[in-house]
């Protein structure tokens, strides 16, 4: 039997609750889902790709199906990596659309056997990023309704010193 998997990229820096809204619907529709962090280079981390990737881990252990990597090349290259034919990306708002459109546009230039499925995030968590909540977490305000509780702890742990 062939298994579906999917990748799902992005930067998490930090895992959001819209982004484990993306990966636990994902989880539901397919057999392997395969959280991809990467490297985005436009913007500056505030956690290392280790720490992201222990946060991600501590935030889908409930999800036996989930795999975290991280990949500095291509996301093709690592979707034919772990036999991945699809890429979710989730989408807050239709401002969003216009960036994904693009990175699917070139994703399927350097590979056409693989597809983007577009999800919408659930509206509760539309409005959150990773940029808003670390800009919150900045001013030593409540973040435990946007991120997982061991995220919200990293933050503190950041930001409270």
């Amino acid at each position: 039997m062939n298994k579906t998997k999917a990748v799902i990229p992005g930067s998490f820096d930090p895992i959001t609750y819209g982004h484990l809204d993306i990966i636990e619907r994902s989880a539901d529709r397919f057999d392997e889902i395969h959280v991809c962090v990467l490297k985005n280079s436009s913007k500056g981390g505030t956690f290392n790709i280790e720490e992201r990737m222990d946060l991600i881990r501590g935030s889908v252990a409930h999800l036996s199906n989930v795999e975290v990597h991280h990949f500095n090349g291509l996301l093709v290259d690592f979707c034919k990596q772990v036999g991945a034919k699809t890429i979710v990306r989730g989408l807050r708002a239709v401002s969003d659309f216009e960036y994904e459109l693009r990175l699917t546009s070139m994703n399927k230039k350097l590979n056409n056997n693989i597809e983007t499925m577009y999800m919408m995030t659930s509206t509760n968590y539309s409005f959150i990023s990773s940029s808003i909540v670390k800009e919150v977490a900045a001013y030593k305000a409540d973040i435990s309704e946007f991120v997982p509780p061991n995220v919200a702890e990293a933050l503190k742990e950041k930001y409270y010193k």
